[in-house]
């Protein structure tokens, strides 16, 4: 069993609503794609911009839907908006559809290797995003899941999105003294040859920085 609880730590904030307030507060809510409305961890963001993280969309912001022939331009002009000093983006994580893009967008200027032998292969075993200086991971965040589901409750990333993350300012904080831990002793059942334990774990995703992260949509 799990719980999840909502707690202020030095400038981070969370705040979840669902399952009485116990899920965990995931990128939809701490990236948005409108940035400007809503209140997160207690802080409006209409009042507020310094708690605006950036969203950019190809069709209204760049002209023209995302594909694999923009995307890298894209992530680029997303990515400068959200550099303060030393601070930028230092990971990406996209549905299926952009990380396919961004794969794709790769794939014509990518060197084919061999072993020395018979064999060659193409492709990449690892992808970084170099756009505007800055070298971040991208990852796929999503795959056999697929996209999540309307209610929230099963799959993978939202569909159509890309996040560019300031790792600094967001952090998977869970309670040092509820992280899979063991509640009590074993448990026997009255009819069954079985052994069960109940497992506790409290925490959620925290963000110090609003500002520092954004999201690429349709």
């Amino acid at each position: 069993m799990g719980q999840v609880s909502s707690y202020r730590k030095d400038s981070e904030v969370t705040t979840q609503t669902g399952n009485s307030s116990k899920n965990i507060t995931g990128l939809a809510l701490a990236i948005p794609d409108t940035p400007t409305t809503g209140t997160y961890g207690g802080i409006n963001r209409a009042s507020f911009s310094f708690w605006q993280p950036q969203s950019y969309s190809g069709a209204t912001n760049g002209g023209a839907a995302v594909s694999a022939a923009n995307i890298q331009a894209y992530m680029t002009t997303l990515g400068l908006r959200l550099v303060m000093g030393n601070q930028k983006p230092d990971l990406w994580i996209g549905d299926v559809t952009y990380y396919a893009f961004y794969v794709n967008s790769l794939q014509a200027i990518q060197r084919v290797s061999s072993d020395g032998g018979e064999t060659a292969g193409a492709g990449f075993p690892s992808l970084k995003f170099y756009g505007g200086g800055m070298a971040a991971d991208v990852v796929l965040g999503s795959g056999i899941n697929g996209a999540v589901n309307t209610a929230g409750t099963s799959g993978g990333a939202t569909s159509a999105h890309m996040w560019a993350i300031n790792t600094n300012f967001l952090h998977w904080r869970p309670h040092r003294d509820r992280n899979f831990v063991a509640i009590g002793g074993d448990r026997q059942s009255v009819n069954q040859d079985a052994i069960v334990r109940f497992i506790g774990w409290a925490g959620n995703l925290t963000c110090s920085g609003s500002r520092y992260h954004g999201v690429l949509i349709a």
